[in-house]
């Protein structure tokens, strides 16, 4: 069903999610095994919860350190980037930068995640909330040991942006639309509303203004 999809999607998402790791150890001047540990966690953190809950042995990471290779890659490039890096902390440039990078992760990782858990064997709303959870673990990990609150937990349009394109994932496998079209338009729908809630300030109601 998704054997044309290809390791590529998964790649795109992994180097994506490290570079996010990655500036946020710069914004913290950690050292290169600082660097190296949040954009690996950030890159594989949320695959391999979905891997062990779908009961797969070993996490793909370990069948083939690709994906860890990514990250570490990902992690000494940044660190050698040095000024340039450095440069995107200041005015509010890194923020901006971790958030169109981590949208970009979100979404792919909302789609491979689902396809993945589809593969096999997963119901389509099991795979649904496997995929919103191998596209948000590795980036709760990260703001967690950086020390920020996890933009899961913020009043933003976040899980929303994972769960539809994790959603466009299945409703496009059951229309019979190719593979690959299905998954670069779920990750593209999911991406679209994720930068327009960040540069339009949109978010969901919160218990308080929606009792009021």
């Amino acid at each position: 069903m998704f054997g044309s999809l290809g390791p590529w999607l998964e790649w795109i998402g992994v180097a994506v999610f490290a570079l996010t790791g990655a500036l946020v150890a710069a914004d913290k001047d950690m050292d290169p095994f600082g660097f190296a540990l949040l954009a690996t966690v950030t890159g594989v953190g949320g695959g391999t919860l979905r891997d062990l809950l779908l009961g797969i042995a070993p996490v793909f990471w370990v069948s083939d350190p690709t994906d860890i290779l990514i990250c570490i890659a990902v992690s000494v490039a940044a660190f050698l980037a040095g000024e340039s890096v450095q440069a995107a902390s200041r005015d509010g440039a890194r923020r901006r930068v971790v958030l169109i990078a981590d949208a970009i992760g979100l979404c792919v990782f909302a789609v491979t995640g689902t396809v993945r858990s589809l593969v096999h064997g997963a119901s389509p709303l099991v795979a649904i909330v496997l995929g919103v959870m191998t596209a948000t673990f590795g980036g709760i990990i990260r703001d967690l040991l950086a020390g920020h609150v996890p933009l899961v937990l913020r009043r933003e349009i976040y899980v929303t942006a994972a769960a539809l394109a994790a959603l466009m994932v299945v409703a496009l496998d059951k229309s019979g639309v190719d593979p690959v079209i299905g998954a670069c338009v779920a990750a593209g729908v999911g991406l679209t509303l994720r930068l327009l809630a960040i540069l339009r300030g949109w978010s969901l109601p919160t218990f308080r203004r929606w009792i009021h």
